[in-house]
């Protein structure tokens, strides 16, 4: 208890010591108060300020240092002039344009999942975000298929902030595309103008507009960093001739366009490659072209059939083994189109020893050396294309023409 006190008392006493010394500082540091402050004067009130034309002193609560109003005055009043802006470069004036023109386009989706409270009570609340793009008057919006695949609902928010309930209208996992239907006003919908990809250069332009990290109507330019790549879509199948571009595309922004110069629509952003899981600049679109093929199916039918010339194909293994490149053909389904067009598959002499038949090795014009080859030249073509197809049989090289059908 003794010691308790001694502490509280010792305490006390450095609290009056630093007040003292606290006061004396403060005093000395005014002009003109060599010697401290007169003990005479204190009794007749605040000491005058001498030396600095009695003007008010503003003390620092925490340094104790004093400077007088003045001299703060002068201060605000050398604050920097402010600089008269120049005119924008000719490149940030289009750039500014394309934005303002295209940006009512863009759409925020957010996606709706059921969930309970802590009573067990269910509702539905926010699931997960991503961006979407008007693709006719008629309400159709264009987005990835993964940013719906989990939804239960959705809400699609346009560029005046209005939100609309959407329905899904169809879905092409194979490549990564999915239709919502909203019922909004016409005025409210203007479809975004579609380009092509196929013509697309390394080096051009390219401008992407979305919500990343749920921030609407965000801008991001760059260029066309390479094209004909591959990704995987969730279905597990390669998405083939996918644009890359430096343009920043951050979670959120999957679905949003990916826009050339002239402000076309060029591809669909769906993914990235960074180890952060964040923009690291390299990020990658579904072409156009692709688009263009598989969302008027998916409006029209709900879902986007395969071409294909119906056959069933070998393994890597049977060409390897034979000698030969290219895809090799087993077995030719009967009323085909590759039926129809005279194509053979395999065969056997009377001693069971299996015989090659057709050897798929061009298609269109463009060698095919493998499986992978055939499906990815076939990816960019529609049911009821007709193709040439060029075929190696025993050696002699002809052509044939066949009209694709559906795979469904």
């Amino acid at each position: 208890m003794q010691r308790q006190s001694l502490l509280k008392i010792a305490v006390v006493a450095l609290l009056v010591l630093n007040a003292a010394l606290l006061g004396w500082f403060v005093f000395r540091s005014e002009p003109g108060v060599a010697n401290g402050p007169d003990p005479s004067a204190l009794a007749n009130g605040p000491l005058p300020v001498t030396g600095a034309a009695a003007q008010p002193t503003t003390i620092s609560p925490v340094l104790g240092l004093a400077a007088p109003d003045s001299a703060r005055s002068q201060a605000a009043a050398s604050t920097a002039a402010v600089a008269p802006a120049g005119d924008l470069l000719p490149e940030e004036q289009r750039v500014m344009s394309l934005f303002d023109r295209l940006s009512p386009s863009v759409v925020f989706i957010t996606t709706m999942g059921a969930t309970q409270d802590y009573f067990g009570r269910g509702h539905m609340a926010p699931q997960g975000a991503g961006s979407g793009f008007v693709w006719d008057a008629e309400g159709h919006i264009v987005t990835n298929f993964h940013v719906i695949a989990q939804a239960q609902e959705a809400v699609v928010t346009l560029s005046d902030g209005s939100e609309w309930p959407a329905s899904l209208v169809g879905a092409a996992p194979d490549q990564d595309l999915a239709v919502l239907k909203i019922e909004a006003p016409k005025n409210l919908l203007p479809p975004i103008p579609v380009g092509v990809s196929k013509s697309l250069r390394v080096g051009q332009f390219a401008m992407a507009i979305g919500n990343p990290f749920g921030l609407d109507q965000t801008l991001t330019t760059g260029v066309v960093s390479a094209l004909d790549r591959q990704i995987e879509s969730m279905s597990g199948r390669q998405i083939y001739g996918v644009i890359q571009t430096d343009a920043a595309i951050n979670p959120g922004n999957s679905g949003g366009p990916l826009i050339d110069s002239g402000g076309r629509l060029i591809g669909v952003n769906a993914a990235i490659k960074s180890p952060s899981g964040s923009s690291a600049g390299i990020g990658f679109a579904v072409p156009v072209d692709t688009v263009n093929r598989i969302v008027p199916q998916l409006i029209k039918n709900g879902k986007a059939a395969r071409a294909g010339l119906g056959v069933m194909l070998a393994g890597p293994a049977v060409a390897q083994r034979f000698g030969v490149a290219g895809a090799v053909v087993r077995e030719v389904n009967p009323g085909s189109p590759a039926d129809q067009a005279g194509l053979k598959g395999f065969d056997q002499d009377r001693y069971g020893h299996v015989r090659l038949g057709d050897v798929i090795v061009g298609l269109e014009g463009k060698a095919v050396k493998t499986l992978e080859d055939l499906t990815r030249l076939l990816d960019a073509h529609a049911v009821g294309d007709e193709v040439v197809v060029e075929l190696d049989r025993n050696g002699a090289r002809r052509e044939v023409k066949v009209q694709l059908g559906s795979l469904d």
